[in-house]
């Protein structure tokens, strides 16, 4: 695997709309929500993001493991390689590290709700880009996967949404 497309399966552990983010994201607004099954889907959620960042994490070292020094140095890897070595360590396509600021939390259950369905939409559409630019099938076969739970948790983000709404109008 050449290094040059790393930080393209990087970003879904670290980037603005990665795994890390929703997986924080969902896991701390779960707390302010007042209905039960709500608060479930959250916390469901929120943990299978944690199983998603653990396999983006796998995917790039296993396509790092084996780079040689050449291909590192002549790379945008190369950077990152200096401050973090072969290490997976959650950063944007860009090279911009994780920070709490990629998720939001304000405590409204509809607020929150609206802004998970945004962020599950981003997540799809970062999945959509890597699908576009990577010829691996192997690693595609991982992304198409992700892809497709990011889908189901917009439908469950809805569903949710659903609720909230309708407790809202009793």
């Amino acid at each position: 695997m050449s290094c040059i497309k790393l930080f393209l399966y990087q970003t879904p552990s670290g980037g603005p709309d990665g795994e890390m983010g929703a997986s924080m994201r969902y896991l701390s607004q779960r707390f302010a929500m007042q209905n039960d099954e709500v608060k479930a889907i959250l916390n469901d959620i929120g943990t299978e993001e944690l199983a998603h960042l653990e396999m983006v994490g796998s995917l790039v070292h296993q396509l790092t493991k084996n780079a040689t020094s050449s291909e590192i140095e002549n790379s945008p890897f190369a950077t990152y390689f200096i401050d973090h070595g072969k290490g997976v360590w959650p950063t944007s396509a860009a090279g911009q590290a994780f920070t709490s600021m990629s998720f939001a939390v304000k405590g409204d259950p509809i607020t929150d709700l609206v802004e998970d369905l945004a962020a599950e939409q981003k997540a799809r559409t970062t999945y959509d880009n890597i699908l576009r630019v990577s010829d691996d099938p192997d690693v595609n076969r991982v992304i198409s996967y992700l892809r497709m739970r990011e889908v189901v948790h917009f439908q469950r983000f809805g569903e949710a949404l659903d609720i909230v709404q309708s407790q809202c109008k009793k």
